[in-house]
Parts: C-alpha cells; structure tokens; sequence
C-alpha cells in the first residue's frame, strides 16, 4: 500500500509540475508578468491559510524566525516567481521546464558555497554532465530564437539560482517550520505586493485578459501552487528523498511531450537528444548526493 501510495503522489506531483509550465506560458500571454505572478499567488493563499486555520497550523515563523519571513516572502516567492513567468515570454514552456530541471545541480552548487559542503568525485562528474547539456541545449536552441531568447534564458537561471540559494540558507539557519506556515503568509504577501506593483508599474488592461489566461492563473494558484505543494511534502513523507527528488527528471519531459501536442512546437531534435546526458548528469548528482547523506547518518548513528 506504501509504494502504491508513493506512485500515485509521484506521478501527480510530476504532472502538476510538468503543466505547471505551459499553464505559465498560456498566463502571460494576456496578462503582464507581475501582476500574473500576484494574481497566482491571490489565488493560492486563501486556501492555503484556510488549511492553516483547519489545521491549526501557526501561520507566523517561530520567534526569531520571522524576519527571515519576509525574506521569503520576497526572495523565494516575489522575485524568483516573478523571472520564472517572465522568462516565459520569450522562451517556450518546455525549455523553461528543462532549466529549471537544473534545480538539484543549483542547490549542490549553493551548498559548496553557503554550507561548505564537501563534495565527492560522482557529485562533480553529475555537475558537469548536466552544466555541458544545458549549455549545449541553450546554445542550440538560441541558433533558432532571436536575441530576446536570452532574456527569458537568464530570468529563469536567476529564478533557479535564488531558489537554490534559499533552500540552502533555510537548511543553514536550520529553518524546519510546516509547508503550510512556510507557504501561507509569504504567499499571501507576495500576492498583494506583486499585485499592487504590477498594477502601476505594468498598467495591466483587464478587459484585455483572455479567460484562458485567467484560467491558467486561477490553475497556477489554486491547483498547482496548493494541491501540488502538498502532494509533494506528502511524496517527501513517504518516500526517500532521493525517490522524490527523481520528479526533476520526469517532469520537463511531461512539459516538452504537451507543448509539442499543444502547440505543435517542440525543441530541436539535437536538443532532444541532449536531454539524455543532462538527466543522466541530474541523476548522478542525485544518487550521489543521497549516498553521502546516507553514510553520514549511519556514522552518526554509529557514533
């Protein structure tokens, strides 16, 4: 019933994450990147702080912990979402899904930088396969996009680098609150800050929003920013982390496979193939990465 139960979670959580990214692109396609980032995050966190209350589930940080709150508020949701559906209008949804595929390799990096995390020759063998094939897939995707591919290109690489950034920081400052405090109220915030600056900054017209846009964000909120959280911390629960990791190897193809259905545009032929190395790069650096985990829990435990 167990590996039954961690099934269905793994294959919900990726193909929540895999629609994620054409339900993003399908969002700005009519409405402005800021105030859709604020707009998804309005949709998320009535529910999530319904949850909260139903739960009882503390909605503020421990004490001591909060002003790293409202750091999450602006560096974990704010910005990096904000790149994230920005870098959508000028690169396709499923190049997007396959940047920020990268995620563990980010968070490898930020470990060696912010936690001084030793590494082993696997961890750098699995980097540097999966760092080639994404600048192999970028460069070879540029060849057939106009200067603006780019743009789009280093939104999303920031938008990785800062998540990877925080996780770290979050590990570092031993930050272990419940996903539903962790995501409540900076989701909440992050939605009013980014609606408001999205209006004066971004002047959004709304008769001009396609109910398609409106439907995609309503999506990204509510349904992925919600039901595709807790799905995850509940594969996180049951499974490895390992186990659930490998939902960063599943999901960009999920987000290839359906823009090339919907769109009938999908990634050159030579990029395809190079999404073989880059998952073989993401998947020794996960096992890598467990193993050593597992060695030195088992010290630990020993000692």
């Amino acid at each position: 019933m167990r590996r039954f139960t961690i099934l269905i979670l793994f294959i919900i959580v990726s193909l929540t994450w895999g629609t994620t990214w054409l339900a993003m692109r399908l969002t700005v396609e009519t409405i402005p990147p800021i105030f859709a980032t604020g707009i998804r995050f309005i949709f998320a966190a009535p529910l999530l702080v319904i949850i909260a209350r139903i739960t009882n589930t503390p909605l503020l940080f421990p004490s001591g912990q909060r002003t790293f709150q409202i750091f999450i508020c602006l560096f974990y949701f704010s910005i990096p979402f904000t790149l994230m559906i920005y870098g959508e209008k000028f690169v396709s949804s499923g190049l997007a899904a396959i940047i920020f595929a990268n995620m563990p390799v980010a968070v490898l990096i930020a470990s060696i930088f912010f936690l001084k995390e030793k590494t082993n020759i696997y961890q750098i063998i699995g980097l540097t396969i999966a760092l080639a094939a994404l600048a192999g897939i970028l460069l070879n995707e540029s060849s057939a996009q106009n200067g603006t591919h780019w743009q789009g290109v280093i939104a999303l690489v920031a938008a990785v680098a800062i998540h990877a950034i925080i996780y770290t920081l979050c590990k570092k400052r031993s930050c272990s609150v419940s996903v539903i405090t962790f995501n409540a109220l900076p989701c909440l915030c992050a939605g009013i800050i980014l609606t408001m600056a999205g209006w004066c900054i971004e002047t959004p017209q709304l008769t001009t929003f396609s109910l398609q846009s409106w439907l995609s964000a309503a999506y990204l909120g509510a349904f992925a920013g919600v039901f595709g959280i807790l799905c995850y911390f509940f594969l996180q629960q049951q499974a490895s982390a390992f186990q659930a990791s490998l939902v960063f190897l599943i999901f960009p193809v999920i987000a290839v496979s359906l823009e090339s259905y919907v769109y009938g545009y999908a990634i050159s032929f030579y990029s395809m193939l190079l999404i073989l190395p880059l998952g073989l790069g993401i998947f020794i650096t996960l096992a890598s990465r467990n193993i050593k985990l597992s060695k030195s829990r088992a010290a630990v435990t020993q000692n």
